[in-house]
């Protein structure tokens, strides 16, 4: 480089944490965590996803539900951004955010619904603005970006959350998304669920970013690193990034830096590519359990809340499989009456056969 260059641009990526692993302040912690209802609130939604989690891996192994994909490990980020949005913004989810959707208040027995074939699953009760679950990777951001697009066009005070593997950010489809809430400076908040692996290829395979936050700085975007497992992290981070969509600063991306302690889904075995050394060095950085310390040292939490939180959580959540079970089998040829306003002729007469079991 010649001496008369000159450097034109500097970006920065800040950094969020304030409880370490083993649940201590290592700086001043926001006003909401200080409420002993709100962590409460926080820490029971946490328990709830985990423990929803091992009964749904349960059920597919009993071959109530298809593939599923676990959240073990990944609760904070998941409920730290689903507390932080209002009623009125809109989350596009991926295919781990269990937890922002029961915060939201979509039912566990929607969620078992959609994982074992059953599309109505989609249909939530509640929320029925937030977008279904998705699997195509990356899609889901551009899903978020087209929503953010009708809230600015509309001049509405609300915002848009949509989350992402790591992995998901070397698709194209998240580039475009970035690229286009850059331009149009539009409501949305990214998150990228940093759990170390996509599938089989660890993180540091997939870009030689050094971190993946800095991914927005290409598109004009603010790019931000939070530790994942830090659940007033994600929280505080995410508010202050929806504030500011909201009130017309354009997007933001969001990296949670976190860890898939489970398999990528039913269909994998982690073991296969992942040292048991590096599964336990990261088990100690347990979301939940650093909640629960910090919850104790503060004197809101003891063994009695605990047992009795279990107690309440695993009938909640055995109640919510009642439910799955009783729902009826949707009829075959259901799988047509959704597909146009009005059904092609062609569609008419399969429908038909189908319903009369004469399909070939």
């Amino acid at each position: 480089m010649s001496q008369k260059t000159k450097i034109i641009a500097h970006f920065d990526i800040p950094y969020f944490r304030y409880l370490n692993p083993q649940g201590e302040i290592e700086q001043e912690v926001p006003a909401f965590a200080k409420e002993t209802d709100t962590v409460v609130s926080l820490y029971r939604m946490m328990m709830l996803t985990r423990f929803f989690d091992k009964k749904a891996v349960a059920l597919q192994r009993t071959g109530k539900l298809g593939t599923y994909p676990s959240t073990l490990g990944q609760e904070a980020v998941s409920v730290g951004l689903g507390a932080a949005m209002e009623k009125e913004d809109v989350l596009c989810p991926y295919y781990r955010e269990y937890g922002a959707q029961f915060w939201r208040g979509v039912r566990m027995e929607e969620i078992l619904l959609y994982w074992g074939g059953d599309e109505r699953g989609s249909q939530f009760t509640n929320n029925r603005e937030d977008f279904p679950i998705c699997v195509p990777i990356a899609s889901q951001t551009l899903h978020a970006a087209g929503v953010a697009t009708a809230i600015k066009l509309r001049q509405q005070k609300r915002a848009v959350v949509t989350a992402i593997g790591d992995g998901g950010t070397s698709r194209g489809d998240f580039y475009e998304a970035m690229n286009v809430a850059g331009a149009w400076e539009l409501p949305v908040v990214f998150i990228i669920n940093n759990n170390q692996w996509a599938i089989s290829v660890p993180r540091q395979e997939q870009t030689k970013a050094q971190t993946l936050a800095q991914k927005a700085i290409a598109a004009g975007l603010e790019g931000w690193q939070i530790d994942g497992n830090d659940i007033f992290a994600v929280k505080e981070a995410v508010t202050q990034a929806l504030t500011k969509a909201r009130s017309g600063q354009g997007a933001t991306v969001i990296e949670a830096i976190t860890y898939r302690m489970g398999d990528h889904t039913t269909a994998d075995d982690a073991s296969r590519y992942r040292s048991a050394q590096e599964l336990q060095e990261n088990q100690q950085k347990d979301p939940i359990q650093r909640l629960r310390q910090y919850m104790i040292n503060a004197k809101m939490w003891d063994e009695d809340k605990e047992k009795s939180l279990t107690e309440t959580l695993t009938n909640e959540i055995n109640l919510a499989v009642e439910r799955f079970n009783e729902i009826p089998m949707p009829l075959p040829e259901s799988m047509f009456d959704h597909l146009y306003e009005t059904l092609p002729q062609i569609y008419l007469a399969q429908r038909e056969a189908v319903k009369n079991g004469n399909a070939k």
